[in-house]
């Protein structure tokens, strides 16, 4: 086990996988992550975001949130609960372990960077065509993106602080270790005939898992724990008829976790009411009614409702300030006692009747925006190129792919390894690429020889 000795350097949580590596001369005059914010914000894969659906279809409107957007504000509602607690807890033995500024917002910006095109949807698309072959994920390839895949280093992707993979780790659980392993679901993987524009998709949830090519990833972020610590932390709850699921998470992991709720369940919601998916007698109906909702104290309900609805988006921006605020106050440090380390055994999480009021906001926005037929046809369409464009390419590669692709599938050893690196070709793809690459195959009117794949 790595002991943490404070008169060395460089600290075991600003440690770099390419810690063994020749060093450049330069010397290092920024904060270690700092570094790292830096190397997310430049990345490729973090530009991509710009291009990816979050719940509304892209070209709608230039005003609604992309994947960028909504994870830069994830960073800026992570930063605002470090800053809250740090000033407000009375958690003093976890207070010294809240991450500095640059570290949550490298996490937060980080965390949705292994979202393939078209959201969830892409992503059960390319869970069902990985199935037989360690299937597929949108966290466990943002593991993968930043310690493989990345273009800051040859073998370690954006090479980040071990700190910071360990907040991004958010289900440190490998997907052989929780997939369904009982007859129905396995008599599901093998089917081999199946129409993809009639497929149910609803069993091709992934579970929430690395993959298990990045074991090794997993074991080096773990290594700075003892083995009691360890062996407790990548535990699992087993579930009937379910994939397995996680049972812990870091302290930096609790605190994007929660930001990213907030950011579900308010931002999202103020991209709906600009659209007008939801009325003010819906939210008055099945929001205000709820006393949950409308008794809690760290907002004055009416008068929200009254900003949200009042019609112009200054009130609007006022009314989704104000929840913002209210739920990053109602953020408070507590401790697991079962862990020994302080970054596993300190957790944020949010009081109580803050925590019931978002989940209704959450449930709110998940029923009339994410769940109506006008955002899940959008949905349906992405899957359906999603699956079509990985059967042709996986029985064309010499014809379709980019050269640059098929040199590493030629490469690989097994059919898992080539068949991993088509999935890391299809879901680094941007919405409109999958779009202009589907036209290009499937449409006879579409595309030139001029076209760069």
């Amino acid at each position: 086990m790595l002991i943490y000795n404070p008169e060395t350097s460089l600290p075991i949580w600003t440690q770099r996988r390419s810690w063994d590596e020749p060093k450049s001369v330069t010397p290092q005059t920024r904060d270690a992550f700092a570094r790292d914010r830096s190397r997310i914000i430049h990345s490729a894969s973090f530009r991509r975001l710009q291009a990816k659906t979050q719940v509304l279809g892209l070209h709608e409107s230039d005003f609604y949130r992309t994947r960028l957007t909504h994870s830069l504000e994830v960073a800026q509602i992570g930063s605002g609960i470090v800053e809250y607690l740090q000033r407000n807890t009375a958690c003093k033995t976890c207070t010294p372990w809240l991450p500095s500024a640059y570290l949550i917002e490298a996490i937060c910006m980080a965390h949705d960077i292994g979202h393939p095109p078209f959201g969830h949807g892409g992503e059960v698309a390319l869970n069902f065509m990985m199935r037989e072959q360690g299937g597929f994920e949108g966290n466990g390839q943002t593991l993968r993106i930043l310690s493989r895949l990345g273009e800051h280093s040859l073998d370690h992707g954006q090479d980040l602080t071990r700190r910071a993979l360990l907040g991004i780790l958010k289900y440190p659980v490998l997907y052989s270790e929780v997939v369904r392993q009982d007859d129905v679901y396995q008599s599901l993987c093998d089917m081999q005939d199946h129409d993809f524009k009639t497929l149910d998709m609803k069993p091709w949830q992934p579970p929430k898992s690395l993959f298990d090519e990045e074991s090794d990833v997993r074991d080096w972020i773990l290594d700075a724990f003892s083995k009691e610590d360890q062996n407790l932390f990548i535990q699992h709850q087993i579930r009937d008829q379910q994939h397995g699921k996680a049972r812990f998470h870091a302290l930096d992991t609790s605190i994007m976790d929660i930001a990213d709720d907030i950011a579900y369940g308010v931002h999202d919601l103020e991209d709906a009411i600009a659209m007008e998916l939801i009325s003010e007698d819906r939210w008055r109906k099945k929001v205000m009614s709820q006393s949950a909702f409308r008794a809690c104290s760290l907002f004055d309900a009416g008068q929200i409702t009254q900003w949200l609805f009042e019609g112009s988006s200054r009130s609007r921006k006022r009314g989704i300030s104000h929840l913002v605020g209210a739920f990053i106050t109602a953020t408070q440090l507590d401790e697991q006692a079962d862990f020994e380390h302080p970054l596993l055994r300190c957790q944020v999480d949010m009081k109580s009747e803050a925590a019931e009021a978002l989940a209704i906001l959450k449930q709110f926005v998940w029923d009339y925006v994410i769940s109506i037929p006008e955002v899940k046809s959008f949905e349906y369409k992405g899957q359906v190129m999603v699956m079509e464009l990985f059967r042709v390419l996986w029985a064309n590669p010499e014809r379709l792919l980019p050269r640059k692709t098929l040199i590493r599938m030629d490469a690989a050893h097994h059919e898992q390894h080539r068949m991993r690196l088509l999935c890391d070709y299809v879901a680094g793809m941007s919405d409109d690429y999958a779009k202009r690459l589907y036209a290009k195959l499937f449409s006879p009117y579409y595309g030139s020889i001029f076209d760069r794949l």
